[in-house]
């Protein structure tokens, strides 16, 4: 849920706003490159539905042949023709099961196949968007892409597909075999397609704009969901239970409608198909019964035909029914391929790969906003030579974390450089260069997974004695050693089972398995308690020896033995200086020391009490 900005009531998100509809052929031109590789088994269920189809319109023929041997004569029968129409149509309706069976198979095939690359694309894509997509797009729509969509499609190629492709077949065939027989009852039963044509058209281009708002809406409820259960406690510790309660209703209720809206638009076309066939049946029988009176036609071709009529509305009638799942898929596959086409993080031409480095940093004349018009760092330049130690302190809101965000390369300055070892980062690939650093976030992150591996995320070839070794650095190996489970202990939830600080421990530990060239600490002692932090600070300056580091801090025991400080306001660089120099100075830092001696660098905030993690270690 997003915050609220200055005082007053809590200001909602954005109302929804409709998608603007689409084309659908270029769906289906994306749709069959990923049904391409499947030609064969999509090759093989298109020939059983052939066989399929025509084994359906070739036994209304043999339906001809016995009625009239039945009726050759009063109380006479042709037996011997009459047997060999019931053994044929015996034998077609025998074929037509195996066929389906192979039909089917071919099919679950084709469908899994492409739904698995389907999802390896749309997970592989979603690892090399960038970070200022996944910034402002809600993670809750992103798993409804992955999650409803795909399973949307994976229903409707699974169920439709082939009966598609088999109800046209036999619409065709009806047609043809119904003009071989009568071309004048033909004429009578055609009355119906050109109505047909237009109430489908319609009711189509109706229920795909309904179904794709749906999808959005959908997404929409997820993310609110996602964001709810992420953020319960902070929910209830505020008291804005009903905030969000309402934001969910008035979701709920707008995609209630949709869905509503989406549903009976889309139901209306079988009851219409089924009138327009029941119309058309018995002016079929009355004109055909007076055809046979004249002599015109057999009893049995008449017969066959009213097979051939029901065959014929049959598909319209199924392909009315399918209606629903062919829309809502074809809405979802467009939210699939949207996320698809959105730019991935790509690297210059020029740039190569960073090999080693010493760590040496210097940023030029840095500019950077995250709207370019309205900059959050303004001409910062800086140096940090090897293995120094750098410490950034502020007001909230100063740019301090933007600034670690840059020397990562989650994003790029709008003006200025940023130079390791002489290099423009921006010609060093960004994969390369991350390898060489470290970040520890105030906001921790553990996986679904042991506290062994999480440690071993950075590392994955590190031994376990080199992971306890990590974690007795950073002083978390006497709590996981005192789990059930020791460093074996699985953490879900992403490790909620954890205090705060506990689950910081972890964080810091597997930043130092890394062992990066560069560490880069964001507030990442503030959720340990005093006692913890003044071990900490002695196992870090240990292991930032012959590394250069960047702390992010608030309290100022944390940054006195910075070899700099870098003191920001406004986005701006006011003040730079060892601790001893800017306290000699007397002047923005002086001024944060003199009213927060022992917690925050934050003059937007009054004193309080020092935050400590008291649950045991």
């Amino acid at each position: 849920m997003r915050s609220p900005t200055g005082p007053g009531p809590f200001r909602p998100r954005a109302p929804f706003e409709a998608p603007r509809p689409t084309r659908i052929l270029p769906i289906l031109r994306r749709l069959w490159h990923y049904l391409r590789p499947y030609r064969i088994p999509l090759t093989v269920a298109v020939l059983a539905v052939l066989a399929t189809s025509a084994a359906a319109l070739a036994a209304p023929l043999f339906i001809r042949n016995a009625v009239n041997a039945m009726a050759s004569g009063p109380g006479t029968v042709d037996l011997s023709t009459l047997l060999a129409a019931v053994l044929t149509m015996a034998a077609l309706y025998l074929a037509s099961t195996g066929l389906t069976w192979i039909q089917v198979r071919s099919l679950i095939t084709v469908t899994q196949g492409v739904l698995y690359r389907l999802r390896r694309d749309l997970f592989s894509h979603l690892q090399r968007l960038p970070i200022p997509f996944l910034d402002r797009t809600p993670h809750g729509d992103l798993m409804s892409r992955l999650t409803n969509d795909v399973a949307t499609l994976e229903t409707t190629l699974s169920q439709t597909l082939t009966q598609l492709a088999s109800n046209v077949l036999l619409l065709a065939g009806s047609l043809a075999m119904m003009l071989a027989l009568s071309p004048l009852l033909t004429l009578l039963t055609a009355i119906i397609i050109p109505l047909a044509i237009l109430v489908t058209r319609t009711l189509a281009r109706l229920s795909r704009e309904a179904f794709r708002t749906q999808q959005q809406l959908l997404g929409s409820l997820n993310s609110l969901v996602e964001e709810t259960a992420g953020g319960l406690r902070e929910i209830k510790a505020f008291g804005r239970e009903g905030v969000f309660l309402d934001e969910f209703t008035t979701t709920n209720e707008q995609f209630t409608a949709t869905a509503y809206r989406a549903m009976v638009v889309s139901s209306v076309l079988p009851p219409i198909m089924n009138a327009l066939n029941g119309l058309s049946f018995p002016i079929i029988a009355l004109a055909g019964g007076y055809l046979a009176l004249k002599g015109q036609l057999s009893v049995g071709v008449v017969a066959a035909f009213l097979t051939y009529a029901r065959q014929f509305s049959r598909p319209i009638n199924e392909i009315s029914n399918q209606f629903t799942l062919i829309q809502s898929a074809l809405a979802g596959a467009e939210r699939i391929f949207q996320l698809l086409d959105e730019p991935i993080e790509q690297d210059l031409p020029e740039a190569e790969n960073l090999n080693t480095t010493s760590g040496h940093l210097a940023l030029h004349n840095l500019t950077f906003g995250y709207d370019p018009t309205r900059p959050v760092l303004r001409d910062i330049t800086l140096e940090a030579p090897p293995g120094s130690l750098i410490a950034i302190v502020g007001p909230t809101g100063a740019g301090k974390t933007t600034l670690v965000n840059l020397l990562m390369r989650f994003y790029d300055p709008q003006e200025g450089r940023i130079l390791l070892d002489g290099r423009d980062t921006q010609h060093i690939r960004r994969a390369s260069l991350r390898r060489h650093m470290g970040m520890v976030l105030q906001d921790t992150h553990l996986f679904t997974d042991t506290i062994r591996e999480n440690i071993r995320y950075g590392r994955p070839d590190a031994t376990d004695e080199e992971v306890e070794e990590a974690a007795r650095i950073a002083e978390a190996h006497h709590f996981i050693r005192h789990l059930p489970q020791g460093y074996d202990t699985l953490l879900t939830d992403r490790g909620s089972s954890l205090s705060e600080g506990q689950r910081q421990l972890i964080t810091i530990a597997r930043a130092l398995l890394a062992d990066p060239a560069i560490l880069i600490l964001d507030e990442a002692t503030s959720s340990v308690d005093t006692r913890t932090e003044r071990h900490l600070q002695k196992a870090l300056r240990t292991l930032m020896k012959g590394r250069t580091s960047f702390v992010i801090a608030h309290r100022l025991n944390t940054v006195r033995e910075a070899d700099r400080i870098l003191v920001i306001q406004e986005g701006r660089i006011v003040e730079q200086g060892t601790h001893d120099e800017l306290m000699a100075r007397k002047g923005l830092y002086w001024q944060f020391h003199q009213k927060h001696p022992q917690d925050t660098m934050d003059t937007m905030e009054e004193p309080r009490p020092a935050r400590e993690d008291t649950r045991p270690l």
